[in-house]
């Protein structure tokens, strides 16, 4: 089930604090990233406010697949305020505009699981600007993720040349979303799995 969800604080909703765990143990545990932990187990930073949306891929609705945090560019966020380096014109912002971050993929489900939660994780993030009048989104990616970004064949483009910050390769993006993008993407093989339902929560 791909939740729709507004809230800064895992007690908040048992999604939410599967997804918070998750951040944790990929960004912090596994890749090494230095961010704030809440309480030992949650993975929360400034941007975590109300203003955040999030995504979330679960099953039976608490265990977290996948999930990804959605930042509005009229208020401070991560190119604008951490990466505006990476970007070789100005930053795309403005209210039909978000910025998506921390796009987390369980480490403790199979790849192949993996594999079809990214798919369906992508294809939620395309619903949700098409129902929400968001026509672009941006972000940082590392190449690998980048490439793959670039694989799916919607109308994506880097903003500026990969450079090396704080020793990561990162390189700023930008997607454009038209009611053309899902059938761009089920052309490349991005289709949604029949489990796979959507739900709104506050």
């Amino acid at each position: 089930m791909l939740h729709s969800m507004q809230s800064s604080t895992p007690a908040a909703d048992a999604a939410m604090r599967a997804m918070f765990a998750a951040r944790k143990q990929v960004f912090v545990d596994l890749l090494g990233w230095d961010l704030p932990v809440l309480a030992g187990r949650y993975e929360l930073d400034q941007y975590d406010t109300r203003d955040a949306r999030y995504l979330i891929l679960s099953e039976d609705g608490d265990d977290h697949l996948a999930s990804a945090r959605l930042l509005p560019t009229t208020k401070p966020h991560l190119l604008n305020s951490h990466f505006a380096d990476l970007c070789e014109a100005p930053i795309p912002t403005g209210p039909t505009v978000c910025e998506i971050t921390r796009f987390c993929l369980d480490r403790h489900i199979s790849a192949a699981r993996r594999r079809v939660a990214r798919d369906q994780l992508v294809l939620g993030l395309v619903d949700y600007a098409l129902e929400n009048g968001i026509t672009t989104y941006t972000g940082v990616a590392e190449p690998g993720w980048l490439s793959q970004i670039l694989a799916f064949g919607w109308d994506c483009m880097p903003l500026g040349v990969p450079k090396t910050i704080d020793g990561m390769m990162l390189a700023a993006l930008r997607i454009e979303i038209t009611p053309e993008t899902p059938a761009v993407l089920a052309r490349a093989g991005v289709i949604k799995a029949h489990v796979c339902a959507c739900a709104e929560a506050a």
